[in-house]
Protein backbone atom coordinates (compact mmCIF):
# COMPACT_ATOMS: atom_id res chain seq x y z
CA UNK A 1 0.00 0.00 0.00
CA UNK A 2 1.47 3.32 -1.04
CA UNK A 3 1.52 6.29 1.31
CA UNK A 4 0.26 9.81 0.64
CA UNK A 5 1.93 11.65 -2.24
CA UNK A 6 4.80 14.06 -1.58
CA UNK A 7 4.03 17.71 -1.01
CA UNK A 8 5.52 20.75 -2.72
CA UNK A 9 5.44 23.66 -0.30
CA UNK A 10 4.88 27.26 -1.42
CA UNK A 11 6.82 29.25 1.16
CA UNK A 12 5.14 32.68 1.05
CA UNK A 13 1.74 34.16 0.10
CA UNK A 14 3.47 36.25 -2.57
CA UNK A 15 4.02 32.98 -4.44
CA UNK A 16 0.40 31.89 -4.28
CA UNK A 17 0.06 32.08 -8.10
CA UNK A 18 2.62 29.23 -8.27
CA UNK A 19 -0.03 26.77 -7.10
CA UNK A 20 -1.75 26.45 -10.47
CA UNK A 21 1.35 25.65 -12.60
CA UNK A 22 2.57 23.17 -9.98
CA UNK A 23 -0.79 21.41 -9.85
CA UNK A 24 -0.84 21.37 -13.65
CA UNK A 25 2.17 19.06 -13.37
CA UNK A 26 0.13 16.70 -11.19
CA UNK A 27 1.88 17.82 -7.99
CA UNK A 28 0.27 18.12 -4.57
CA UNK A 29 0.79 21.61 -3.17
CA UNK A 30 0.71 22.97 0.37
CA UNK A 31 0.99 26.55 1.60
CA UNK A 32 3.72 27.25 4.10
CA UNK A 33 1.58 29.67 6.08
CA UNK A 34 -1.12 26.99 6.48
CA UNK A 35 1.05 23.87 6.81
CA UNK A 36 -0.27 21.36 9.33
CA UNK A 37 2.20 19.70 11.65
CA UNK A 38 1.07 16.29 10.40
CA UNK A 39 2.02 17.23 6.81
CA UNK A 40 5.61 18.31 7.50
CA UNK A 41 6.88 14.78 6.90
CA UNK A 42 5.47 14.82 3.37
CA UNK A 43 7.23 17.99 2.16
CA UNK A 44 9.94 17.10 -0.35
CA UNK A 45 10.36 20.43 -2.17
CA UNK A 46 9.87 24.11 -1.39
CA UNK A 47 9.15 26.79 -3.98
CA UNK A 48 10.62 29.95 -2.55
CA UNK A 49 11.40 33.66 -3.02
CA UNK A 50 15.10 33.77 -2.26
CA UNK A 51 15.23 37.10 -0.43
CA UNK A 52 13.04 35.70 2.38
CA UNK A 53 14.90 33.88 5.14
CA UNK A 54 14.35 30.14 5.61
CA UNK A 55 15.62 29.27 9.07
CA UNK A 56 17.48 26.06 9.90
CA UNK A 57 14.83 25.40 12.55
CA UNK A 58 12.04 25.41 9.97
CA UNK A 59 13.98 23.44 7.39
CA UNK A 60 15.01 20.94 10.04
CA UNK A 61 11.33 20.27 10.77
CA UNK A 62 10.87 18.87 7.23
CA UNK A 63 12.62 15.49 7.37
CA UNK A 64 12.10 14.56 3.72
CA UNK A 65 12.97 17.93 2.21
CA UNK A 66 15.34 17.59 -0.73
CA UNK A 67 14.94 20.74 -2.84
CA UNK A 68 14.49 24.48 -2.42
CA UNK A 69 13.57 25.90 -5.85
CA UNK A 70 13.93 29.68 -5.78
CA UNK A 71 11.77 31.49 -8.28
CA UNK A 72 14.09 34.47 -7.87
CA UNK A 73 17.63 34.98 -9.14
CA UNK A 74 18.89 35.86 -5.67
CA UNK A 75 18.83 33.38 -2.81
CA UNK A 76 20.40 35.26 0.09
CA UNK A 77 17.66 34.05 2.42
CA UNK A 78 18.86 30.47 1.99
CA UNK A 79 22.04 29.09 3.55
CA UNK A 80 23.15 27.00 0.59
CA UNK A 81 26.12 25.39 2.36
CA UNK A 82 23.91 24.39 5.30
CA UNK A 83 21.36 22.88 2.93
CA UNK A 84 23.84 20.96 0.82
CA UNK A 85 25.51 19.54 3.93
CA UNK A 86 22.12 18.00 4.74
CA UNK A 87 21.37 16.74 1.25
CA UNK A 88 19.05 19.59 0.24
CA UNK A 89 19.62 20.97 -3.26
CA UNK A 90 19.05 24.67 -3.96
CA UNK A 91 18.23 26.14 -7.37
CA UNK A 92 17.51 29.64 -8.65
CA UNK A 93 16.42 31.54 -11.77
CA UNK A 94 19.92 32.10 -13.07
CA UNK A 95 20.15 35.03 -15.51
CA UNK A 96 16.47 34.94 -16.46
CA UNK A 97 15.69 38.57 -15.63
CA UNK A 98 19.08 40.25 -16.05
CA UNK A 99 17.98 42.49 -18.91
CA UNK A 100 14.87 43.58 -17.06
CA UNK A 101 16.82 44.44 -13.92
CA UNK A 102 19.37 46.33 -16.00
CA UNK A 103 16.58 48.29 -17.72
CA UNK A 104 15.18 49.21 -14.32
CA UNK A 105 18.62 50.24 -13.08
CA UNK A 106 18.93 52.53 -16.07
CA UNK A 107 15.50 53.97 -15.31
CA UNK A 108 16.51 54.72 -11.72
CA UNK A 109 19.80 56.16 -12.93
CA UNK A 110 18.19 58.55 -15.43
CA UNK A 111 15.25 59.35 -13.20
CA UNK A 112 17.37 60.31 -10.21
CA UNK A 113 20.18 62.04 -12.14
CA UNK A 114 17.79 64.18 -14.20
CA UNK A 115 15.29 64.81 -11.37
CA UNK A 116 12.48 63.28 -13.39
CA UNK A 117 10.37 62.11 -10.43
CA UNK A 118 10.77 65.48 -8.71
CA UNK A 119 9.81 67.25 -11.94
CA UNK A 120 6.71 65.09 -12.24
CA UNK A 121 5.63 66.12 -8.73
CA UNK A 122 6.18 69.80 -9.52
CA UNK A 123 3.95 69.62 -12.59
CA UNK A 124 1.20 67.62 -10.86
CA UNK A 125 1.15 69.78 -7.72
CA UNK A 126 1.19 73.03 -9.67
CA UNK A 127 3.83 74.49 -7.38
CA UNK A 128 7.51 75.12 -7.75
CA UNK A 129 7.63 75.59 -11.53
CA UNK A 130 10.18 78.36 -11.71
CA UNK A 131 11.99 79.48 -14.80
CA UNK A 132 15.05 80.23 -12.67
CA UNK A 133 15.38 76.51 -11.85
CA UNK A 134 15.69 75.70 -15.55
CA UNK A 135 18.95 77.65 -15.50
CA UNK A 136 20.37 75.36 -12.76
CA UNK A 137 20.43 72.06 -14.60
CA UNK A 138 22.11 68.80 -13.57
CA UNK A 139 25.17 67.74 -15.64
CA UNK A 140 24.41 65.53 -18.61
CA UNK A 141 24.95 61.77 -18.46
CA UNK A 142 27.15 61.55 -21.53
CA UNK A 143 30.76 61.38 -20.42
CA UNK A 144 29.95 60.39 -16.83
CA UNK A 145 31.86 57.53 -15.19
CA UNK A 146 29.80 54.55 -14.05
CA UNK A 147 31.23 52.07 -11.55
CA UNK A 148 29.52 48.70 -11.32
CA UNK A 149 29.78 46.59 -8.18
CA UNK A 150 29.44 42.99 -9.31
CA UNK A 151 29.93 42.10 -12.98
CA UNK A 152 27.53 39.19 -13.29
CA UNK A 153 24.73 38.96 -15.84
CA UNK A 154 23.00 42.06 -14.45
CA UNK A 155 26.21 44.07 -14.09
CA UNK A 156 27.24 43.28 -17.66
CA UNK A 157 23.78 44.23 -18.96
CA UNK A 158 24.00 47.56 -17.12
CA UNK A 159 27.50 48.15 -18.52
CA UNK A 160 26.34 47.64 -22.11
CA UNK A 161 23.43 50.03 -21.64
CA UNK A 162 25.33 52.90 -20.06
CA UNK A 163 28.19 52.49 -22.54
CA UNK A 164 25.67 52.88 -25.38
CA UNK A 165 24.68 56.21 -23.80
CA UNK A 166 28.23 57.52 -23.93
CA UNK A 167 29.26 56.79 -20.36
CA UNK A 168 32.50 55.05 -19.42
CA UNK A 169 32.46 51.87 -17.35
CA UNK A 170 34.69 50.33 -14.70
CA UNK A 171 33.81 47.63 -12.21
CA UNK A 172 34.87 45.87 -9.07
CA UNK A 173 34.19 42.43 -7.63
CA UNK A 174 36.14 40.09 -5.37
CA UNK A 175 37.15 37.85 -8.28
CA UNK A 176 38.99 38.94 -11.43
CA UNK A 177 37.35 38.31 -14.81
CA UNK A 178 40.08 38.34 -17.48
CA UNK A 179 37.50 38.16 -20.27
CA UNK A 180 35.55 41.19 -19.03
CA UNK A 181 35.27 44.01 -21.51
CA UNK A 182 35.76 46.77 -18.92
CA UNK A 183 38.59 47.57 -16.49
CA UNK A 184 38.46 46.25 -12.92
CA UNK A 185 39.30 48.73 -10.18
CA UNK A 186 41.95 47.82 -7.64
CA UNK A 187 39.40 48.12 -4.83
CA UNK A 188 35.79 49.00 -4.16
CA UNK A 189 36.85 52.25 -2.53
CA UNK A 190 38.90 53.22 -5.59
CA UNK A 191 35.93 52.45 -7.82
CA UNK A 192 33.68 54.66 -5.67
CA UNK A 193 36.16 57.55 -5.72
CA UNK A 194 36.51 57.35 -9.50
CA UNK A 195 32.77 57.05 -10.31
CA UNK A 196 30.09 59.64 -10.83
CA UNK A 197 27.49 56.89 -10.49
CA UNK A 198 27.92 53.65 -8.54
CA UNK A 199 25.56 50.83 -9.54
CA UNK A 200 25.25 47.95 -7.09
CA UNK A 201 24.53 44.67 -8.89
CA UNK A 202 26.39 42.11 -6.77
CA UNK A 203 24.97 38.87 -5.42
CA UNK A 204 24.13 39.28 -1.75
CA UNK A 205 25.56 36.87 0.79
CA UNK A 206 26.51 36.92 4.46
CA UNK A 207 30.10 37.97 3.70
CA UNK A 208 29.16 41.20 1.88
CA UNK A 209 26.48 42.57 4.17
CA UNK A 210 27.06 46.33 4.43
CA UNK A 211 29.60 46.22 1.60
CA UNK A 212 28.62 49.74 0.54
CA UNK A 213 29.75 51.30 3.81
CA UNK A 214 29.71 54.91 4.99
CA UNK A 215 33.25 55.27 3.65
CA UNK A 216 32.25 54.01 0.20
CA UNK A 217 29.11 56.17 0.16
CA UNK A 218 31.04 59.32 0.98
CA UNK A 219 33.71 58.41 -1.59
CA UNK A 220 31.00 58.66 -4.26
CA UNK A 221 30.45 62.14 -2.90
CA UNK A 222 28.07 65.09 -2.99
CA UNK A 223 28.04 65.24 -6.80
CA UNK A 224 27.60 61.49 -7.22
CA UNK A 225 24.84 58.92 -7.15
CA UNK A 226 24.29 55.34 -5.97
CA UNK A 227 21.86 52.95 -7.68
CA UNK A 228 20.98 49.64 -6.00
CA UNK A 229 19.15 46.84 -7.83
CA UNK A 230 20.80 43.99 -5.92
CA UNK A 231 19.75 43.60 -2.28
CA UNK A 232 19.23 46.11 0.50
CA UNK A 233 21.63 44.21 2.75
CA UNK A 234 24.57 45.27 0.56
CA UNK A 235 24.28 48.93 1.64
CA UNK A 236 24.61 50.48 5.07
CA UNK A 237 21.19 52.07 4.71
CA UNK A 238 21.47 54.25 7.82
CA UNK A 239 24.71 55.72 6.46
CA UNK A 240 23.10 56.22 3.04
CA UNK A 241 20.13 58.10 4.49
CA UNK A 242 22.39 60.25 6.67
CA UNK A 243 24.68 61.09 3.74
CA UNK A 244 21.75 62.08 1.50
CA UNK A 245 20.23 64.29 4.18
CA UNK A 246 23.57 65.97 4.89
CA UNK A 247 24.48 66.40 1.22
CA UNK A 248 27.52 64.13 1.46
CA UNK A 249 25.93 61.97 -1.25
CA UNK A 250 24.22 63.68 -4.16
CA UNK A 251 21.39 61.33 -4.99
CA UNK A 252 20.23 57.70 -5.06
CA UNK A 253 17.99 55.34 -7.01
CA UNK A 254 16.89 52.31 -4.99
CA UNK A 255 14.76 49.28 -5.78
CA UNK A 256 15.77 47.26 -2.70
CA UNK A 257 15.91 48.08 0.99
CA UNK A 258 17.23 46.82 4.30
CA UNK A 259 13.67 46.08 5.41
CA UNK A 260 10.96 45.25 2.91
CA UNK A 261 8.46 46.78 2.76
CA UNK A 262 10.53 49.76 3.80
CA UNK A 263 8.73 52.21 6.14
CA UNK A 264 7.49 55.22 4.16
CA UNK A 265 8.37 57.54 7.04
CA UNK A 266 12.04 56.56 6.72
CA UNK A 267 12.23 58.29 3.33
CA UNK A 268 9.86 61.21 3.86
CA UNK A 269 12.63 63.76 4.43
CA UNK A 270 15.34 62.16 2.28
CA UNK A 271 16.09 64.35 -0.76
CA UNK A 272 17.15 63.51 -4.30
CA UNK A 273 15.94 59.94 -4.43
CA UNK A 274 13.91 57.74 -6.76
CA UNK A 275 12.50 54.69 -4.99
CA UNK A 276 10.68 51.61 -6.31
CA UNK A 277 9.23 48.65 -4.36
CA UNK A 278 11.58 45.81 -5.42
CA UNK A 279 10.06 45.50 -8.87
CA UNK A 280 13.17 45.58 -11.08
CA UNK A 281 13.12 41.91 -12.02
CA UNK A 282 9.40 41.41 -12.47
CA UNK A 283 8.05 41.82 -15.99
CA UNK A 284 5.48 40.00 -18.07
CA UNK A 285 8.38 38.39 -19.93
CA UNK A 286 10.71 37.44 -17.07
CA UNK A 287 8.23 36.15 -14.47
CA UNK A 288 6.80 33.34 -16.67
CA UNK A 289 10.36 32.19 -17.44
CA UNK A 290 11.31 32.20 -13.75
CA UNK A 291 8.14 30.38 -12.73
CA UNK A 292 8.58 27.78 -15.48
CA UNK A 293 12.17 27.07 -14.46
CA UNK A 294 11.23 26.64 -10.78
CA UNK A 295 8.39 24.26 -11.72
CA UNK A 296 10.71 22.30 -14.01
CA UNK A 297 13.31 22.00 -11.25
CA UNK A 298 10.66 20.59 -8.92
CA UNK A 299 9.51 18.14 -11.60
CA UNK A 300 13.06 17.02 -12.32
CA UNK A 301 13.89 16.56 -8.66
CA UNK A 302 10.80 14.53 -7.84
CA UNK A 303 11.45 12.44 -10.95
CA UNK A 304 14.97 11.62 -9.80
CA UNK A 305 16.64 13.67 -12.55
CA UNK A 306 19.39 16.31 -12.25
CA UNK A 307 18.01 19.80 -11.64
CA UNK A 308 18.65 22.90 -13.73
CA UNK A 309 20.36 26.04 -12.46
CA UNK A 310 21.81 24.94 -9.11
CA UNK A 311 22.79 27.80 -6.81
CA UNK A 312 26.41 28.59 -6.07
CA UNK A 313 27.34 27.99 -2.44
Amino acid sequence: MTGPPPLVLISHPMLGPMQAPLEAQGLKVAKGWELAEADKGRVQAIVHAGEIALTPEFLGSLPKLGLIANVSVGYDGVDVAWCRARGIEVTHAKGLNADDVADHALGLLIGAWRNIAAGDRIVRQGTGWRDADRMKPQPSLKGRKVGIVGLGAIGEAVARRVEAMGMSVAWWGPNAKPAAGWPRAASLLELARDSDILVVAARAEASNRGLISAEVIEAVGPQGMIVNVARGSLIDEDALVAALKAGRLGRAGLDVFAQEPTPAARWAEVPNTVLTPHTAGGTTDSIPRMVAQAVENVRLFLGGEPVMSPATA
